[in-house]
């Protein structure tokens, strides 16, 4: 049965919920596991959806912050110089293109560089509100990202819709109070509070008194 909300504003993940960057993302952190002895199977569980010195942290406990932050600094060059495989998840340009003129923004552990290398890569245009690494002190799963992306639009995150494809990010969205539509296989696992395969079935029209009507089928 189709599940129908009934949001003032929509909040929306980029990688793996509006790009496919799972190719990039499993190359660079590969390698990464292998320069450091670790499972990539494991690191790659754990990468999705977080800020990458909060991954290595998790991996590596006992590492300074500082060689961490420096790790990830390299590490994001290394993403932002790679969009070999990088496209649109089906259904997402038809997706953003309905959402024109209505309240979204974009909550994304990625910075605001390797955003728009992405958004670009997959042809898909830059909401026009930005929440990126650099806007939060606590990346997901700390809800902060989700709670400035609705502040930043003049909204309650009750009044939200959140979208999102890993474990981190549903953790966030529901750690703000926001529902969350979980998009993509991964997304499956995590019990959002509604699932689409891709974003091919969902649709958004402007509904009654300033609400939105967000269908997933």
């Amino acid at each position: 049965m189709p599940t129908t909300f009934t949001p003032r504003a929509l909040l929306l993940d980029m990688d793996g919920t509006l790009v496919d960057s799972d190719a990039v993302v499993e190359r660079c952190w590969r390698r990464w596991a292998e320069e450091h002895g670790l499972d990539p199977a494991r690191v790659l569980s754990l990468a999705h959806g977080r800020q990458g010195h909060t991954t290595m942290a998790v991996l590596l406990p006992d590492r300074p912050t500082e060689v961490n932050l420096a790790d990830n600094a390299r590490m994001l060059a290394a993403e932002k110089a790679d969009t070999e495989g990088v496209v649109p998840v089906p259904g997402a340009p038809a997706f953003l293109a309905a959402l024109t003129g209505l309240p979204h923004a974009l909550v994304t552990s990625a910075d605001a560089p390797l955003t728009r290398v992405r958004m670009a890569a997959a042809g898909l245009a830059l909401p026009p509100v930005l929440i990126t690494a650099e806007s939060v002190g606590a990346g997901k799963p700390d809800p902060e990202g989700f709670l400035k992306g609705a502040a930043a639009l003049g909204f309650a995150p009750a009044d939200c819709l959140a979208f999102e494809d890993s474990a981190a990010g549903i953790a966030a969205a529901r750690a703000a109070g926001i529902p969350v539509v979980g998009v993509g296989p991964r997304a499956a696992a995590h019990h959002p509070t509604a699932h689409a395969p891709t974003l091919e079935a969902v649709t958004v029209a402007p509904g009654p008194a300033g609400a939105l009507t967000v269908t997933v089928a």
